[in-house]
Order: structure tokens, then sequence, then C-alpha cells
């Protein structure tokens, strides 16, 4: 029998992970990324409990611990830039913590054998056939695929020509992100501080002196117009946004002109009525995207197992395989996207009395009484997928 050769869209998290469970599986897999070479920078991703059991499936997980940040504290400072607050590591992290670029590359190394890698290039056309699907590259050239994975994020090109543009199924939370490396003047150790003024919020995470720290800021805000491959703009908006705001930010605002890995984009979340139509599937944020809270990075990894598993004991029907991925995977991505509706306000409250509210609300939620309380329901939410054993 012919093997099925799948192409995925993105090679973040979901796509590499997906093609790693449908070669074991017995696919042939491409993956396509608009990206020249695979992205290594990113914020710190948490993974407990069956999503850290999908990087032991794997054989992953000793590379991932051995690679990973070890969990950090996050200290709350006042307007006058002093600690006056801690979170425990527990508070944030998971039993797995690691760079989402470390975590990539540990994929990428994990496939790059059995899966053809085509970086530079995105998917422009899809027609259906009766044979597969023909896609169209912007480089030039069609090639005719068994099925297609769009795993290619929240604004992903997979999705729009398959269901339509984007605007029918995204929802702008009214806040916007932007994160950045810079160098670690501040000399952090496994430690992170957040600082705020109403309706804006810096995070500095650092994990040792001697190597840079990642910057995040939140901002309220109406919507924006702006060209997302605009890098110049993107920069001069977030400097303007956060040009009054004091404590340590003039000199963090430095590193973001030279920053060659900014990212910006608006909190938004995805709800789609379905993850397939025809041939093609999404995985990840294409399909679901959260946003901050939503454990987007361990569902899609997990999720990427179970879309593997289904496709590999279907008899080749596509369709009833996607129908069992979508109703295996949902509930969790249901509860994602609950998760983390709240986040712009929790990351940068609009009032003074909204900073007081959620600092009292960390201090309650992190004391010894609750704590774990609050460990065990971060795990439960984790666990929402906890997919059956398929013999891949």
């Amino acid at each position: 029998m012919k093997r099925r050769h799948v192409l995925i869209s993105g090679a973040g998290i979901a796509g590499p992970a997906a093609a790693f469970w449908l070669a074991r599986s017995g696919f042939t897999t491409t993956i396509v990324e608009r990206s020249p070479r695979l992205r290594t920078s990113g914020h710190a991703v948490d993974l407990r409990g069956a999503q850290v059991e999908a990087l032991r499936r794997m054989g992953l997980l000793e590379r991932v611990v051995a690679a990973g940040t070890g969990r950090s504290e996050l200290r709350v400072l006042n307007s006058k830039g002093r600690h006056v607050l801690s979170l425990p590591p527990q508070f944030a992290g998971g039993e797995v913590e690691i760079a989402r670029g470390e975590l990539s590359s540990i994929l990428y190394e994990a496939t790059a054998e059995d899966t053809e890698y085509i970086f530079g290039d995105w998917v422009t056309e899809l027609t259906e056939t009766g044979e597969g699907v023909a896609v169209t590259f912007a480089g030039g050239g069609t090639r005719l695929f068994d099925l297609v994975v769009g795993a290619d994020g929240l604004h992903s090109g997979v999705r729009a020509l398959t269901f339509g543009p984007e605007g029918r199924f995204r929802t702008d939370l009214g806040y916007y992100v932007a994160g950045f490396g810079a160098p670690n003047h501040l000399g952090l150790d496994h430690v992170g501080l957040m600082y705020n003024v109403p309706g804006r919020g810096i995070t500095v995470s650092g994990l040792r002196p001697e190597a840079s720290v990642r910057v995040t800021l939140v901002f309220a805000s109406e919507p924006l117009d702006f060209d997302r491959h605009d890098v110049a703009q993107q920069r001069k908006l977030v400097a303007d946004r956060f040009a009054d705001v004091g404590w340590e930010v003039p000199r963090l605002l430095d590193a973001l002109w030279d920053a060659d890995d900014l990212y910006f984009d608006p909190l938004c979340q995805v709800h789609l009525p379905g993850y397939s139509r025809g041939r093609t599937v999404l995985l990840g944020d294409a399909a679901w995207g959260a946003g901050p809270g939503g454990g987007g990075t361990g569902l899609a990894m997990t999720a990427a197992y179970v879309l593997a598993g289904e496709l590999a004991h279907a008899d080749a029907d596509h369709g009833a395989a996607f129908q069992r991925f979508e109703r295996a995977v949902r509930p969790a991505a249901s509860a994602g996207l609950k998760q983390a509706k709240g986040a712009g306000p929790f990351l940068a409250p609009a009032t003074r009395t909204g900073l007081w509210l959620r600092d009292r609300a960390y201090r309650a939620l992190t004391s010894r009484l609750l704590i774990g309380w609050l460990d065990s329901m971060s795990t439960k939410a984790a666990n929402v997928l906890k997919p059956r054993e398929y013999p891949l």
C-alpha cells in the first residue's frame, strides 16, 4: 500500500509534534514554514500532567527536562519598583518548564531525519481532487498530498484558505502583547519581575545572570491598524506606548530597537465551528488559539498524538478520524479558551484599584492554604485531554 503523504504547515510546536507521530505511524511527512529558518526565540512554556506524558511517550522527556529552565519565582513590584509580593514557581510554572525555542529545536531534531522541511515558503492555494489535495506554494509549483494539517498559528493561512477570512473566527480581547530579548542588566537568576501602571504591564524573566532576559509588555488598547510584517512600525508603536513608564522600562526599551526576535500581536482568540473540512484539518492555535494562560503549547502536543493515532487507525477514512480527533480535543480546547479569556485584565489591570485587587488575589491564591489547591486545579485543567494510548 502506498504511504500516504501529509503536508503540515507550520514548524513551531504543533507541526513537528504531528510530524513525529505521523511518521511513526507510517505516513510520509512534509513541513512547510514561512520563516526562512527555525524560530528559536520565545517565552517559557509549562507542561503538566498528560502533557508531560506526551513527551514521555515521544522519548523526549529527559531531553526537555535537561534543557528546561527550572521553575522560577515571580516577584511583583509596586509603583516605586519595590518588591512587595512573591509568586512561587508552582503558581505560573508546571511540572516541566522550557523556553519555547528550546522545545522547538528539540522537536525539529527529533523529526528532521524522517520529515522533509521546507523553509521560507508557504501555501497559497488548496484544491481538493479525487486523489488528494493539490497544494500551490508561494515559491512556485504545485504538489499533491493526501492530507493537509494547518499548524500555522493564530493567523493561519491554511485556515483562511479552508474556512474563510480570519475575522470570521477571531475575537480580540482589547489588549496587545509584545515580547523580545534584552541584556540582563538586572542580573536576574531564575526569577521574574512584574511591574505595572494602570493599563500596562511589564514582565522581565531571567534564567542566568550571563544570559539575556525575556521582556513581555502588555497594554490595553482600542484596535490598532498596523502591518504584521513591518517590524520597524511595531517597534515604534510599542516604544510610544511605554515611553512614559518609569522603573527600568526606558533601559529595556533601548534593547527593543535592536531586537531581532520581536513578537507583537493582539491578545485574541480563535473560535471555530469545526476543526476540519474535507482533507484538511487544523491543529493548535490555528484551530483553538486561546492566548496566554490557555495551556496552548501542551495541548497542541497532546492533540498531535491524538490526531496521528486516529488517522493511523481509521482505515484510510480521514473524515471519521478527524471527527474523533475533534470530539476528543474540543473539551480541552474550550477549557483553555475560557481560562485565558481574562489574561489581559490580569496582566495589565486598567486602574489602580484593579491592580490592588489583583495583588490581593495573588496573596490569597499563593497562601499555604490555597497554593496546593491551585496547583491541583492547574494539573486538572491540563488533564482535560487525557488521551487513550494508541499503538503507534
